[in-house]
């Protein structure tokens, strides 16, 4: 029994160490102008974001990894937005495709900010409380990319279809 317990306790923080992995590929990957690797990285650490999550037995641990899985789509979306815009030439007005998968990443982020709001977070131990905060913080940081984009790309909350 003690061993199962172990191989899981190993399983998870191994799990997450290649969700922090997968993280730092993205942030590498647009340093270098590569919006699709970009996306890639944050779409396989939300996958990774959902399966820890569906593994947990707490709660706040649960909507911590779901808060992580949200911000992650967001950046994805985002990523694969820039992606698109630069592939069509990179010229505003942007397409409806780039603007629709804008509004996605909007989505997400705000989810993202709600599951790792402050009264959600109260009830997590040390360890995952300094991550909450650190996610939250990007998840607002996000907030504000997310809507910069989204005026470079002249796809604003009222921008008509195209």
């Amino acid at each position: 029994m003690w061993i199962a317990g172990a191989w899981a306790l190993a399983q998870t923080i191994g799990d997450e160490a290649e969700m922090e992995r997968l993280q730092n590929r993205a942030e590498e990957a647009i340093a270098n102008g590569d919006a699709d690797g970009a996306a890639m990285n944050s779409g396989k650490a939300a996958l990774m974001a959902s399966q820890l999550a569906a593994r947990q037995q707490d709660q706040a641990i649960i909507q911590f990894y779901r808060g992580a899985e949200a911000l992650f789509r967001a950046q994805e979306h985002a990523y694969r937005a820039l992606a698109l815009f630069q592939r069509a030439g990179g010229q505003p007005p942007a397409s409806s495709g780039v603007c629709g998968t804008m509004r996605l990443a909007r989505k997400y982020v705000r989810d993202s900010m709600r599951l790792l709001e402050e009264k959600a977070s109260a009830s997590i131990e040390t360890g995952h409380l300094q991550q909450t905060h650190h996610l939250h913080a990007g998840a607002a940081d996000w907030v504000k990319t997310i809507k910069g984009m989204s005026a470079d790309f002249q796809c604003g909350e009222n921008a008509v279809n195209r």
